[in-house]
């Protein structure tokens, strides 16, 4: 199995609790939009410490980008990445699937659930094939919505939010279930991608199946 030292060449805010970290890209080093690696910080008792995480730039970039959540509450991978700083190094491993693009649809996020479609949809976007693909995106409060002006430039109107904890003016206010997905789709012949928590995924899989009527249509992390 592979493994690369890679440099963290820059550490940037998205959210409260989200960073983007730009490392350095190791040679002949090559993914798809929608691929991950397993990460560990090279700092001593830690570097087989491995979590997944979807690279969330693009592979014909000279670096590679992640968009990481941090969990303080948790003495973890993730705790110890918000406190990493330019110079510090992470150890990268072999690129795996996770979601891959196969055709126009909609996708359904929660939470740090959209660093998969992040990749694709700017890879979509460099390509002129952004289409008519559209984003669901729920989050517990306006806060935690990552990338919403990028995606908002990007998508317009088919960027469609959902605030689960509070009350946002302009913004829904519901959970993503089936009659939620009954009112913003009228076409379910057609493609869905879903990641978020293993819950709220096991839930809209089965619930898309359902309405589509083909299971090969629901796409979601393997």
């Amino acid at each position: 199995m592979e493994s690369h030292i890679v440099k963290v060449l820059s550490v940037t805010p998205v959210t409260h609790n989200v960073r983007r970290y730009k490392v350095e890209k190791p040679e002949g080093y090559a993914f798809v939009p929608g691929q991950a690696t397993e990460v560990a910080v090279n700092k001593p008792g830690w570097e087989d410490e491995r979590r997944p995480f979807t690279f969330t730039g693009l592979n014909e970039w000279d670096h590679l980008e992640f968009t990481i959540k941090s969990y303080p509450d948790h003495h973890s991978v993730t705790d110890l990445l918000g406190h990493i700083q330019p110079g510090d190094s992470l150890i990268l491993h072999d690129v795996w699937g996770a979601i891959q693009y196969k055709g126009e649809g909609v996708f359904i996020a929660g939470g740090a659930g959209v660093t998969p479609f992040i990749a694709i949809f700017r890879d979509l976007q460099r390509k002129g094939q952004l289409g008519n693909n559209k984003l669901i995106f729920s989050n517990r409060t306006y806060a935690d919505i990552i990338l919403k002006d990028e995606f908002e430039e990007m998508l317009g109107n088919n960027f469609i939010n959902t605030i689960t904890r509070e009350e946002v003016p302009g913004y829904e206010h519901h959970i993503v279930d089936e009659a939620y997905l009954k009112r913003k789709i009228s076409d379910f012949n057609q493609h869905f991608y879903i990641c978020g928590p293993d819950l709220m995924v096991q839930q809209l899989k089965e619930v898309l199946e359902k309405l589509s009527g083909k299971a090969d249509l629901v796409t979601v992390e393997i």
